[in-house]
């Protein structure tokens, strides 16, 4: 930490922490970095910070968009500076005699803070106001941008220096072409070395001209041409890369629409991509990916995809609410002993039995009291009782509720609880929606079933502004259905107009009762996954575009 020898001690004052963001993809914040920004009080925040980073914030977390962008500035660097300052100070004064500690500001910046990030300049001027401030590195885009090209930076055998330009100078400046030394830089490319632009694409053709020159000057007979590469949106999902030499980059790029942000790297390493090139070869990149599941659930099928190189979006489209009465739930979760089977349809269901056990201040014995065995529908509703250390005793093969129902039957069949009766109990919590089958059918069998709504799934009122954008526009290929409510409450959500956009992509869904109500509301899906669950759509997705 750095701080003025007369400023307050961090341990009562309010400290600025200059965050590093990365270039893009999310997972290159760093764990310091994410801690930041839950401890934060008023985030700061610019264009280039993945927007996915917020979530991190907790709820009370004041945010202040800063954005700048080529040519588009909400605010001036000395404006940022001033904010910075009367920020930390407003949240001083709003702490005093409130608590002990000070408290935190983060000033998140896409990359790391101080390589062309101006986070130097941000530095001095808490210095001079006496603010203490941390500094966080984040992954720049220099490195990273060409690492997820598939191009090294250096290579003991092709390039050992590496030098990190910027290509566009300050607005103080005029923003033109910078004064570069360029012989220098030329020789240091014709040595073998690796040379990254910054902010440089739309001076890509004055950039070009001068190395040109500059080469041929130093070596007229020279034939072998300059690689060169040119990284748009650098890691994130929608990356483009564009491949040439000193003497077609600009005219390739130009043709290409590749638009800033973007970085330009100059030498040989750039042969190495046709070999290194990892991310644009994933199975699923390039294509951009609809979810519609609740924010809760959203993470396991989001992750799966975008580990395979998909954009995904979140469309949440139900909302987990509590029961409107929690009497029956507790009476029976007092009295677990008088079931033969406790069933679960969903991990959601697990999730909030054990939180409400938790609340009813009783722990996992509870469940010892069953009298055979707790079945789940399937290994994503088995995997979250395991997370609270029980092994589910049964989960079908199938995982419907038919299914669920015929496999209960086998093993209450063999079950030799109740000699003189016969009579079988089966508690079922899962969701207000769930389908009648489940239960219909053990009670035709004979068994006495509570079925009890241990949740509500709610339709949110409407859906984010930038999802219904980019459903406006058709910039998705594919749309995915978790559940018959997530297609109902989807169509729902959306206008006449909106719901044509949806039926003009291809649709995912996960079973046979999902596709029921997608044929009745005009979307009939394009697959449906023969596995239903969240591995088995993801699978089926990535078949169905690598068949495509």
């Amino acid at each position: 930490m750095s701080s003025n020898a007369n400023s307050p001690s961090p341990a009562k004052a309010t400290v600025v922490y200059l965050v590093g963001a990365g270039p893009g993809d999310p997972g290159l914040l760093t764990c310091a970095g994410a801690d930041a920004l839950r401890r934060a009080d008023v985030c700061v925040y610019d264009y280039l910070a993945n927007a996915k980073l917020l979530e991190l914030l907790s709820p009370s977390c004041e945010r202040i968009y800063v954005g700048k962008s080529a040519g588009q500035h909400t605010l001036t660097q000395e404006q940022i500076n001033a904010l910075l300052v009367d920020t930390a100070r407003k949240v001083d004064a709003a702490r005093a005699g409130r608590t002990g500690r000070g408290g935190v500001v983060v000033r998140l910046k896409g990359g790391d803070p101080f390589i062309f990030g101006r986070g130097g300049e941000e530095g001095q001027a808490l210095y001079d106001a006496q603010i203490p401030f941390v500094v966080i590195p984040g992954v720049t885009s220099g490195i990273a941008g060409p690492a997820y090209a598939g191009i090294p930076a250096t290579h003991r055998n092709i390039a050992t220096t590496l030098t990190l330009v910027t290509g566009h100078e300050s607005d103080e400046k005029g923003g033109g072409v910078p004064t570069l030394d360029v012989p220098t830089l030329a020789s240091l490319i014709a040595a073998g070395g690796t040379v990254v632009f910054y902010m440089g694409v739309r001076n890509l053709p004055n950039i070009a001209e001068q190395f040109t020159k500059c080469l041929q000057a130093r070596s007229p007979a020279a034939t072998a041409p300059i690689p060169a590469a040119v990284i748009g949106w650098a890691t994130h999902p929608h990356q483009r890369t564009i491949v040439g030499d000193l003497s077609n980059i600009a005219e390739r790029v130009e043709k290409a629409g590749i638009k800033p942000p973007a970085i330009i790297l100059l030498g040989q390493v750039v042969t190495l991509r046709e070999k290194l090139n990892w991310f644009e070869n994933r199975p699923l990149f390039g294509q951009r990916v609809l979810v519609t599941r609740t924010r809760q659930q959203a993470s396991e099928l989001a992750n799966g995809l975008t580990a395979l190189g998909a954009e995904v979006l979140e469309a949440p489209t139900i909302e987990l609410a509590d029961p409107e009465d929690w009497s029956p739930i507790d009476a029976a979760l007092r009295h677990l002993a008088a079931y033969d089977w406790l069933v679960f349809t969903s991990a959601n269901g697990v999730r909030a039995a054990w939180d409400r056990l938790r609340n009813l201040d009783l722990d996992v014995r509870a469940f010892c009291g069953i009298g055979t065995g707790i079945a789940a529908i399937g290994p994503a509703t088995a995997e979250a009782l395991a997370q609270i250390g029980i092994i589910a005793d049964m989960v079908p093969d199938d995982f419907v509720g038919e299914a669920l129902a015929a496999a209960l039957l086998v093993e209450m069949r063999k079950s030799t609880r109740h000699p003189g009766t016969g009579i079988q109990r089966a508690l079922l919590l899962r969701a207000d929606i769930a389908r009648p089958a489940l239960r219909e059918d053990l009670q035709q069998a004979g068994i006495v079933v509570d079925d009890l709504p241990i949740y509500r799934t709610v339709r949110p009122a409407t859906l984010p502004e930038d999802i219904l954008q980019t459903i406006q526009e058709g910039q998705f290929d594919w749309v995915t259905f978790t559940s018959a409510s997530t297609a109902a409450n989807l169509h729902a959500l959306l206008s006449d107009e909106l719901r044509a956009k949806v039926a003009g992509a291809k649709r995912l869904s996960i079973g046979p009762q999902t596709t029921a109500t997608l044929t009745k509301l005009g979307w009939a899906p394009t697959i449906e996954t023969p596995r239903h669950d969240i591995p088995g759509m993801i699978a089926a997705l990535t078949t169905a575009v690598a068949n495509k």
